[in-house]
């Protein structure tokens, strides 16, 4: 009997140690995400398995070419996935196809390698407030952005993706495109 309790007492600090060391990672630093839908192809597949890094927003802000993990704005319930665009005080132009970013510094049309050749649909032109991102789908036919519901609030940001885990043929971290 006081070898069965010896061993019970050791499975409960090892499930101890292990949920005080898990916990806090999960629900503090990294968190799992599972792709669904096609708005992010070719770069991120439907059942990719993804972390996200929820602590480098904490000390620093999003930048151009992030693909973040956020609550939609008109239904925080429901998790998205896209890639930012245009920053906080920059005026955004979708014309012809082509998404040219301008800053106080002057304005750029956006080089988007990893697109593959699609072009971007919509006329818009609107300007981004001090919290606020303007994200896109990288599969620009198939993905419901800020072309549709507007800019995203930075307190809608979960975090960045950091490393893809599954599938296994496909580990990888993630960096950021140069524009």
């Amino acid at each position: 009997m006081r070898k069965t309790l010896l061993f019970i007492w050791d499975i409960s600090k090892i499930i101890l140690i292990a949920l005080v060391i898990v916990v806090p990672i999960r629900y503090f630093l990294f968190q799992p995400f599972l792709v669904q839908g096609q708005s992010m192809e070719p770069n991120f597949q439907d059942g990719d398995y993804l972390i996200i890094d929820e602590i480098s927003y904490r000390f620093g802000d999003p930048e151009r070419g992030d693909v973040v993990v956020f609550n939609y704005p008109h239904n925080p319930a429901q998790k998205y996935i896209k890639r930012i665009i245009g920053l906080p005080g920059e005026t955004i132009e979708i014309s012809a196809g082509k998404i040219a970013v301008s800053t106080v510094f002057g304005s750029q049309a956006l080089v988007e390698e990893y697109l593959l050749g699609q072009n971007t649909s919509g006329d818009i032109k609107l300007t981004l407030a001090k919290d606020e991102y303007f994200v896109l789908g990288d599969h620009r036919a198939a993905s419901a952005d800020s072309r549709q519901w507007g800019p995203l609030n930075r307190e809608y940001i979960i975090g960045k993706v950091f490393f893809r885990a599954l599938p296994v043929a496909n580990i990888s971290k993630i960096t950021l495109p140069q524009y």
